[in-house]
């Protein structure tokens, strides 16, 4: 009987156990895939070649899939790196996402990780997150800027990672 009911038993139900790490990760994971998103929607195709600041925006976007890449090798206990040689910036965009799906439903499964959940997000994850602002700062400098918004109440969640994301929840005014 549940508890309240007549009879004054309770019922136990058994709940497993969640590795609230690994889902903080995968909410990093999203957060990531979300934030590139907006920086990356609108962008012209000429911004893939802005040379206005050291790495072009496409070599910053193949670097980001590689990081991705990496962090799941990690996972898996089977670290490598690799760089990759940019490709256009369509099909870099396609591959980051991919990647970011790979890890994520990697972390989805509940296998074992063979790399600490917290040098995961230092490394890896962190890096990708700075490469993204990054690319938000190199579209304001190319004179197309991204429209900012408010991420806390930005509707992001755990296992959305891929290159459609939901709408700001609320934008910035433009100036």
């Amino acid at each position: 009987m549940e508890n309240g009911s007549s009879g004054g038993a309770l019922t136990c139900v058994i709940v497993p156990c969640m590795d609230e790490k690994r889902e903080l990760l995968r909410h990093a994971l999203a957060t990531l895939a979300y934030r590139a998103a907006r920086a990356l929607e609108g962008a012209p195709d000429h911004f893939a070649g802005f040379d206005g600041a050291g790495r072009l925006p496409v070599q910053i976007l193949a670097h980001m899939g590689d990081l991705l890449d990496w962090s799941l090798s990690a996972a898996i206990g089977q670290e490598r790196w690799h760089t990759t040689q940019p490709r256009g910036w369509a099909a870099e965009q396609q591959r980051f996402f991919q990647s970011l799906q790979t890890f994520d439903a990697f972390l989805a499964t509940g296998g074992p990780l063979q790399a600490p959940v917290e040098r995961l997000f230092q490394g890896p994850v962190a890096d990708a997150l700075t490469h993204v602002g990054q690319l938000a700062m190199l579209r304001r400098l190319a004179g197309c800027p991204i429209r900012g918004e408010n991420f806390f109440v930005a509707g992001i969640a755990a296992g959305q990672v891929g290159a459609d994301q939901p709408a700001p929840v609320q934008p910035f005014k433009s100036r």
